[in-house]
């Protein structure tokens, strides 16, 4: 598309209106791409700063809107915005010269640029999305598509979040399939270390096989209740299990992971999901710790619950950021250079909340975080106390 671009700034948006009355004449020749921009945080920011600062920022953030367009679009092409509304439409309406028709890649490109463009402007959250209007009704209102454009929008970063969560959920298994024969391989341990490798090598083989099998009903962001109830696991084997995991990353940084109480208590969930929980706490406390420190892991019985609490001896979590780091793509101040994709506690919160359960971040006796998870108990274990 970059041949096809108009560098020619354009000096206002079309209105709606008129955008509509043109994509009835294009449509009618070739089907067009119609790419939507929201911002709805334009009304939040008329009601805590008032009207006047909330036409500042939509002349501002029109312009660049504009400039945008001209840089990403073509001669024919067209861009529009209504005073006061908190939406920005593209129809890309010029022809393509190329196999007739305009790919899905170009409308990504274009609507990354610019909202790009505005984010900069703006700080502001952008919600996108693209349909294809085959053809356009004289008498049908352009707000019917501008809703299908975003709702397109909405799922495709769905199933984005969905295969970026799969992705994590595989990469860890795999590092410590790896972590494990690549000691091997070096050949420096004896015949029971060497056999006790092998063997969480291939208990995580396996539960990569279940994550694989099952990655649609087990997706960890769709996950419904039924797919972790009905089974239940004792903590203490779940713990055991996940140092095995955990402990190739947390020698990489002369982290001592270990247990603080032997007390142990059976849950009301699934084994899987009680080890990626656990995984994914123990792995960011070592990851986000400090160097040579220590990771403590305990199991606390209270009432019908059981709680894991993880504690760590690094700089912890400020009192203001402690809901939103288990957001989707969220990483904590401290995060730095250290790898990681902002979705491991965002997976701990919702099993434990499918569950029936509760997670929190409280300071660490340690003088880090900890991380507390209430799980139910399993129904004969909790009558029974």
């Amino acid at each position: 598309m970059a041949s096809d671009t108009n560098s020619r700034g354009r000096k206002r948006a079309l209105s709606f209106a008129s955008l509509r009355a043109l994509l009835v004449r294009a449509a009618a020749q070739n089907p067009v791409p119609l790419l939507v921009l929201r911002l709805p945080d334009f009304e939040r920011t008329a009601w805590r700063s008032g009207k006047p600062a909330a036409r500042r920022l939509e002349r501002k953030t029109t312009s660049a809107f504009l400039t945008a367009a001209a840089n990403a679009l073509r001669g024919g092409d067209l861009a529009a915005h209504d005073p006061g509304s908190d939406v920005f439409a593209i129809a890309m309406a010029a022809p393509a010269r190329a196999f007739g028709r305009i790919s899905p890649v170009d409308c990504r490109s274009v609507l990354e640029r610019v909202a790009a463009a505005l984010h900069a402007v703006t700080e502001l959250r952008i919600e996108t999305g693209w349909i294809v209007l085959q053809r356009f009704d004289p008498a049908a209102s352009l707000e019917p598509e501008i809703e299908r454009a975003l709702e397109r929008g909405a799922r495709e970063r769905e199933r984005y979040e969905f295969f970026s969560t799969v992705g994590h959920e595989l990469r860890t298994p795999l590092a410590s399939i790896r972590g494990y024969l690549e000691t091997l391989l070096e050949g420096d341990v004896d015949r029971d270390t060497a056999a006790r490798f092998l063997r969480t090598a291939r208990r995580e083989a396996l539960r990569m096989g279940r994550l694989v099998d099952g990655m649609f009903e087990f997706s960890l962001l769709d996950l419904s209740a039924g797919a972790l109830l009905g089974r239940h696991c004792r903590l203490g084997e779940q713990i055991d299990a996940a140092f095995d995991v955990v402990g190739p990353g947390a020698a990489a940084r002369s982290v001592a992971v270990r247990r603080a109480n032997r007390d142990d208590a059976t849950v009301a969930l699934d084994p899987d999901a009680c080890l990626q929980i656990l995984v994914n706490l123990i792995d960011n406390a070592a990851k986000y710790g400090r160097e040579g420190g220590i990771v403590a892991v305990s199991v606390e019985v209270r009432g019908d619950d059981a709680v894991i609490v993880v504690d760590d001896d690094g700089p912890g979590i400020a009192a203001c950021n402690r809901d939103s780091i288990f957001g989707l793509r969220v990483r904590g101040p401290q995060s730095g250079s250290r790898p990681g994709t902002g979705i491991g506690l965002a997976i701990v919160k919702m099993i434990v909340e499918r569950s029936g359960g509760q997670i929190r971040v409280l300071d660490s006796p340690l003088g880090g975080a900890r991380f507390e998870a209430l799980l139910p108990r399993a129904d004969s274990e909790a009558q029974a106390s």
